[in-house]
């Protein structure tokens, strides 16, 4: 039975409270956007299993780490079937495909998708190294949590590998973003968005400004103001002027932005 209506917000408030302090500001970001897409006032017990898999295929979209990033979100969503908020988990509705990892995007509005600035191929170059750098010890994991015998369900096992998996994914999709990648210095015309270029925006409903620059969606980042031209944001913005009014849909509604500043 489901307990008494939270908000979405509140529910995200509470869930974010028991957790320990770092692991609650790793969460905190990537849960915020989660609760401001579909309304922070919406009802939990509303959301549908649909709308999560939309916002699965939404993140796949828009970020090359998207497993990692919907992580905070799907600990929230078991969190809430536990504590009687939600009817169902709707957590397990909240994965990643497994040919993302495979593939880029394609088609013809994707052609910036084997783009990359310089300091973008150099960041994914270095993760890639990073990457090759833990096989060593991920495989001494497993090798250990195979080893233990005590556990009837080995769960520490179950960990190491799931965490292999997703560093072999990673490794793979970034092999094959670097083997494709054309690096660009190029600036672009400065009187329009384009890749690499920087823009400032204006939320037309709470007046908050925003920066962020526009990337190849291997080096979208957006919690260092990096943001993929294939995320929802990023396609309405490519190709438009400085004083334009963008319009973005999101479950809680249209989101407005103005245009400030374009800077290459």
């Amino acid at each position: 039975m489901v307990n008494e209506e939270k908000t979405l917000a509140q529910a995200a408030t509470h869930f974010l409270a028991s957790l320990p302090p770092q692991e609650r500001k790793e969460c905190q970001q990537e849960l915020n956007k989660f609760v401001r897409w579909y309304g922070s006032e919406r009802s939990l017990s509303e959301l549908a299993a649909s709308e999560v898999t939309s916002y699965s295929e939404l993140i796949e979209g828009s970020s090359a780490n998207a497993d990692k990033k919907l992580a905070p979100v799907r600990a929230f969503l078991s969190y809430a079937k536990k504590e009687g908020l939600t009817k169902n988990n709707l957590a397990v509705h909240l994965r990643v495909k497994k040919d993302s990892l495979k593939q880029g995007p394609t088609g013809s509005e994707h052609d910036e998708s084997n783009t990359l600035t310089l300091e973008g191929y150099e960041e994914l170059t270095a993760e890639l190294s990073t990457l090759q750098a833990q096989r060593p010890k991920i495989a001494e994991d497993i090798r250990k949590a195979a080893a233990d015998k005590d556990f009837s369900e080995n769960a520490p096992l179950d960990a190491a590998r799931d965490h292999q998996g997703m560093v072999e994914g990673r490794i793979r999709q970034l092999e094959a973003i670097l083997k494709s990648a054309v690096v660009t210095t190029k600036k672009g015309d400065s009187t329009k968005v384009t890749l690499g270029c920087t823009v400032t925006l204006q939320d037309l409903s709470s007046n908050e400004e925003l920066r962020y620059t526009l990337v190849n969606i291997g080096e979208a980042n957006p919690s260092r103001g990096k943001l993929s031209v294939a995320s929802p944001t990023g396609k309405a913005l490519l190709r438009r002027r400085q004083g334009d009014t963008i319009e973005v849909t999101a479950p809680a509604g249209m989101l407005l932005y103005c245009i400030v500043k374009i800077e290459n």
